[in-house]
């Protein structure tokens, strides 16, 4: 296996000017392909077979690097320092506050928009069987604390699994929660809504949250519900149901609590699409998944000209919870000071 670069576009480096997108693509010897990007460590393409052997791209993208700079759905990017939504838009850390850009309502979402991760140009180390991206991230950025190292880590195996390991320090605590926030449609990118999809996640409980997506802090059970995927059935089947959690966030945009986390990598979900007879398991070691079931996607046109729009792909993002930061009851997300960030996400194809 080895790894072909190309050019993928122009990023405008406020301190460098003009520097190139390079994006990285590998393959193994049942034909499966994965394209990653260095703007935004994001996940460009990932061709998998059908039940007939027909190749397909499986999420949604852009076919330019130049396009990853717009991107308000957050297509195939690496989200961090921390992924998904703190309250308030604020922390505190030994006893001192620390604000966050004001992004989502009163809240934070995705670090900062502008300047997350998902919009820096990270540097890149080809191997032999994929990819490893590094940034470093000043003490202050975006207004979390610490001079932060990241690594991310994209590996293709020869069982068509793309295994995603990250790696972070920093020298002073900090909220540190990355995550990949791929949209896959296992019947095609370009095949418009995944309601038809059937999900399984292995989470008997979840972590119920406001209308602005925090959680209250509470982790319920999933049971009588319809949070409820223990047993697999369509993404479509109660979306649209009369339930305050459904209707809060538009349909699914939720946290469940994996079943069993000890932090050694554990199956956590399965998504199987009926007409291509396409299969992804997800794996992780982390402690929560937010399916997000695309009830925001804006229309805009994706790769090959497709047209996306709402629904057309489902993220399935490994993570420690939304907003953990300020919920002691929850997994810490607080690393540096001796603790460093390390975590492994594998998504295999069937």
């Amino acid at each position: 296996m080895s790894v072909k670069v190309s050019s993928f576009g122009t990023y405008l480096d406020e301190n460098a000017g003009k520097r190139e997108i390079s994006l990285y693509t590998f393959a193994n010897s049942n034909g499966m392909k994965v394209s990653v990007s260095s703007l935004g460590a994001a996940i460009v393409s990932v061709i998998v077979p059908d039940r007939e052997g027909n190749f397909a791209d499986v999420v949604l993208g852009f076919d330019r690097g130049e396009d990853y700079l717009g991107n308000p759905s957050f297509f195939g990017v690496v989200i961090g320092p921390n992924a998904n939504r703190i309250g308030n838009a604020s922390f505190r850390i030994d006893g001192r506050e620390y604000g966050l850009d004001v992004n989502d309502g009163v809240n934070n979402l995705h670090s900062h928009k502008d300047k997350g991760y998902h919009k820096r140009l990270w540097q890149a180390f080809p191997a032999e069987d994929g990819v490893r991206f590094e940034l470093e991230d000043a003490d202050g950025g975006m207004g979390f604390p610490g001079n932060k190292r990241i690594s991310v880590e994209y590996f293709l195996s020869q069982d068509n699994e793309l295994r995603i390991h990250y790696h972070g320090s920093s020298d002073r605590r900090t909220p540190l929660n990355l995550t990949n926030h791929c949209y896959f449609n296992l019947e095609g990118h370009d095949s418009g809504s995944m309601e038809g999809h059937e999900l399984w996640i292995g989470a008997s409980r979840y972590t119920p949250a406001d209308e602005g997506s925090i959680p209250y802090g509470d982790i319920v059970p999933v049971k009588g519900t319809p949070m409820d995927f223990t047993t697999a059935k369509k993404i479509g089947q109660e979306i649209n149901g009369d339930f305050e959690q459904l209707r809060f966030a538009g349909g699914y945009d939720h946290n469940w609590v994996i079943d069993g986390w000890d932090g050694e990598l554990r199956h956590c979900a399965t998504v199987k699409a009926p007409e291509s007879g396409r299969v992804m398991k997800v794996y992780t070691t982390l402690p929560g998944v937010q399916f997000y079931a695309g009830n925001f996607i804006e229309d805009q046109t994706g790769k090959g000209g497709a047209a996306y729009g709402f629904r057309g792909g489902l993220c399935l993002e490994t993570q420690y919870f939304p907003d953990s930061v300020n919920k002691p009851q929850f997994p810490s997300a607080l690393f540096g000071e001796g603790r460093e960030y390390d975590s492994v996400t594998v998504y295999r194809f069937e």
